[in-house]
């Protein structure tokens, strides 16, 4: 539910929402404003890392829809170590945000959990060293952790903030199946829950709209999200990009592929986020990459920015927002 607040007769009305303020979706710039005070600026970090569904530990050939290359920036590469691609990525991002002082070590690239505990204890440790960084989001797979490494994890995040993101990517195990994920929802849903009794901060990606799904499928999937003790989560229209085994599907069989158009997935997500908790905060809704990896649909060279205004102008003309349509189980 929200209220609404008003403060003398001469100001309007505004509707404050139960994550606090008057935004229409629970945003994770008021997430990070209520921990840190200020703004927090992720730096990605490519650490080398490989992933078990290419190395043979799960599978090989990589999920059907993955191209790392797509999201990682110029500064990020493995050949240079953590602390240099920490302190270029500060330097980046400081002439476009000059008054930035705390930053995010993000560990994007593939299974960042897939290692030896040795080997992850350095790389973790030498990042939360460097001058500016207040904390890591490390991206991996469900069936990357264990106790250990899980234990190691809440070690730090007794000192500096930790986030463990995990690609779960769908709910549905056909689904999972048919891109050669290497892992099923149990999986996830384990992960998760180990992951968060811990008291570590746990965050989750979905792609919406990947072969086989229906919208009704999608829009149901968005319960099993709720039941999840997450605290971040991201979603991603499915983008099909050039080098990869379902850009070969697509080339060869178009029509099997539902591609979102621009306006059509902002209407479409605006139907999840009803169905969203309210407590859950919304990282990303939609994904960006340089057009020149994309195949079939594009959105031209729309910034996450301008995004974001389109969803809360669309949420405004139909005055929704995020939860109402949740119901507590």
């Amino acid at each position: 539910m929200s209220e609404i607040r008003s403060e003398g007769t001469d100001r309007p009305e505004v509707r404050i929402y139960p994550w606090g303020d008057a935004r229409r979706y629970n945003s994770y710039s008021r997430y990070f404003r209520e921990l840190f005070g200020e703004r927090v600026q992720k730096v990605t970090i490519d650490a080398g890392f490989t992933c078990p569904n290419r190395d043979g530990s799960a599978g090989t050939g990589g999920c059907t829809f993955c191209n790392n290359e797509a999201f990682n920036p110029s500064y990020c590469t493995p050949e240079k170590t953590v602390g240099r691609q920490i302190r270029e990525g500060i330097e980046f991002h400081r002439r476009r945000y000059p008054k930035a002082t705390k930053f995010l070590a993000y560990f994007q690239a593939f299974s960042n959990t897939h290692a030896p505990l040795e080997r992850l204890e350095a790389i973790y440790r030498e990042a939360l060293a460097e001058p500016g960084v207040v904390g890591i989001v490390v991206g991996t797979r469900p069936d990357c952790v264990d106790a250990e490494k899980l234990d190691f994890f809440a070690e730090l995040a007794r000192q500096s903030h930790v986030v463990l993101e995990y690609g779960i990517e769908s709910c549905y195990d056909a689904t999972l199946r048919a891109v050669n994920r290497g892992h099923d929802f149990a999986c996830a849903r384990r992960a998760v829950e180990e992951t968060a009794a811990r008291g570590i901060r746990v965050g989750a990606h979905f792609i919406l709209g990947l072969p086989g799904e229906t919208r009704d499928m999608m829009l149901a999937q968005t319960e099993a999200i709720n039941r999840l003790p997450l605290d971040t989560v991201k979603f991603h229209q499915l983008q099909i990009f050039r080098g990869t085994r379902m850009g070969e599907e697509y080339l060869t069989d178009p029509e099997r592929f539902r591609l979102f158009g621009l306006e059509e997935y902002i209407a479409f997500f605006a139907e999840i986020l009803t169905r969203l908790r309210p407590g859950l905060v919304v990282e990303r809704f939609a994904g960006e990459a340089p057009p020149r990896y994309h195949l079939g649909h594009k959105w031209g060279s729309v910034r996450n920015e301008r995004l974001w205004q389109m969803l809360e102008r669309h949420l405004e003309e139909r005055d929704a927002f995020q939860g109402q349509l949740y119901v507590p189980e």
